[in-house]
This record gives structure tokens, sequence and C-alpha cells, in this order.
């Protein structure tokens, strides 16, 4: 009858790295995005920019004598 001897407090510190475990995998399939996903958006955002910098007015605007 030889019981096996555990360290209650690795013991317990294990159980959260796998609860810890658990809760991240649920997390990337919830909320994960593929690279793929993530370059796209970045490829699109940046078309993005640059199309409303081109339709930006260069400059402050002038005020013309006589226009007060």
């Amino acid at each position: 009858m030889s019981a096996e001897i555990v360290n209650l407090r690795q013991a317990r510190k294990q159980k959260q790295r796998q609860t810890k475990a658990k809760t991240a995998e649920s997390n990337r399939q919830k909320f994960g995005r593929t690279k793929a996903e993530r370059e796209a958006d970045r490829r699109r955002r940046d078309m993005l920019e640059k199309q409303i910098d081109g339709h930006k007015l260069d400059g402050p605007a002038t005020i013309l004598p006589g226009d007060d």
C-alpha cells in the first residue's frame, strides 16, 4: 500500500495551466483570423487610405485680398 506523493502546489498550478490552455484554444477558434485574412484587411485598408488621401485638398485655404 504505497500512496503516490503529490505536491499540491504543483498540482494546482498544472490544473490552472490546463484550464488556461483550454480557454486559449476556445478563444483562438472564436476570435482568431488567418494570416491571409489579416493581410487582405491590411491591403484593403491601405487602398482606402490612398483613395482618401487622393481626394484631400492641398494645404490651407488661401485668403484673397478683398474677401474680408
